[in-house]
């Protein structure tokens, strides 16, 4: 079978390896569909954090069972999507239900080889079935899924003022779902395409150009209160920084970008709001299940995230391409046949 990987940074090669055989437990998949996301931008151009190389990329993905290796609810042809956090199942966050941060966490694409290839063995565990929704909707389960769990982690409520900070594709998934939990929703961006994007897709009410007027904006726009709860989805350094200027006083600042760089800022300027900090790590399978009824309703508009098309064996080729942000891409998928 065909397996694309990233040697080193800015390099893509392709092997041959033998089709996987599945353990007890698992199930083969097919390989169908494979989204392109940040961290895999990020690992092409040496800028992820928790990674090594050479590493098979790719954790977007859905496929079709082609063999099974033990008894399951699946059956051979079903058609799944992989949630891709292999957890160990016994540390303290997995003890508490929360084994999207366990502490030994394996993330297929990041700590260990992904699904950039044609058939990959995944545990029964980790598969969710998606019949009734399309291939390529599938593959956009997971980086929606992170949006909906930073909605969910920022304990979003009806009519609250959130602000999102970041326009690609975790923070339009951030922004669709604080708009469908009720929420009255402020994107800001520097790009001014993303920001059109946003009123399309997301159904935000405003949306503020960042620079120095952002804060100013976001003051009228509330009243001068900011925003109760302000979402970054930026991974940007500087954009993390600033943030906190945004949160309203007894307010929630919520990470779900993520940077190798040190993020800091004014104790006094976070005391005096008696604000809330916190992290928004990966999904949960509640997460994804959420994801997934939404889709099947029609409250998500998957096909109009999808930017670009290429096959498995264009990646290594044209992988920087058609990743390149100035041609104003939200997401590209990969074909396997």
């Amino acid at each position: 079978m065909k397996v694309v990987y990233c040697q080193q940074p800015n390099t893509f090669h392709e092997r041959e390896e033998e089709k996987p055989v599945p353990k007890e437990g698992e199930a083969l998949l097919h390989i169908k569909r494979i989204g392109i996301c940040g961290t895999d931008i990020h690992a092409f151009y040496g800028n992820q954090p928790y990674f090594t190389y050479p590493r098979v990329l790719g954790h977007e993905l859905s496929g079709e069972i082609v063999e099974m290796n033990g008894e399951s609810e699946f059956q051979l042809g079903d058609g799944v999507t992989i949630v891709p956090y292999m957890e160990c199942g016994n540390c303290v966050a997995c003890r508490n239900g929360k084994p999207n941060c366990c502490v030994s966490l394996r993330v297929l694409g990041v700590h260990t080889d992904g699904g950039m290839k044609e058939f990959l063995s995944v545990p029964f565990s980790h598969l969710v079935k998606v019949n009734d929704i399309s291939l390529d909707a599938a593959a956009l389960i997971e980086p929606l899924s992170i949006g909906a769990h930073a909605v969910r982690r920022a304990e979003v409520k009806e009519h609250e003022q959130v602000l999102v900070i970041g326009a690609g594709p975790i923070g339009l998934a951030v922004m669709k779902f604080a708009v469908l939990a009720g929420a009255k929703v402020i994107a800001m961006d520097i790009n001014r395409e993303r920001l059109r994007f946003c009123q399309q897709w997301t159904g935000v009410d405003h949306v503020i150009q960042g620079g120095e007027d952002a804060l100013s904006e976001l003051q009228r726009l509330t009243n001068g209160d900011g925003a109760w709860t302000v979402i970054d989805a930026t991974g940007n350094q500087h954009s993390m920084n600033e943030a906190i200027r945004y949160v309203s006083h007894g307010g929630k600042l919520v990470f779900v970008g993520l940077t190798k760089e040190n993020v800091s800022f004014q104790h006094p300027e976070m005391h005096k709001r008696e604000m809330t900090v916190s992290g928004s790590r990966n999904a949960t399978r509640a997460d994804f299940e959420y994801v997934i009824s939404c889709i099947e309703k029609g409250l998500v508009d998957c096909e109009a995230l999808l930017t670009k098309r290429i096959k498995l064996d264009e990646v290594a080729r044209q992988f920087a391409a058609v990743t390149d942000p100035k041609t104003n891409v939200i997401k590209v998928m990969v074909e396997v046949e």
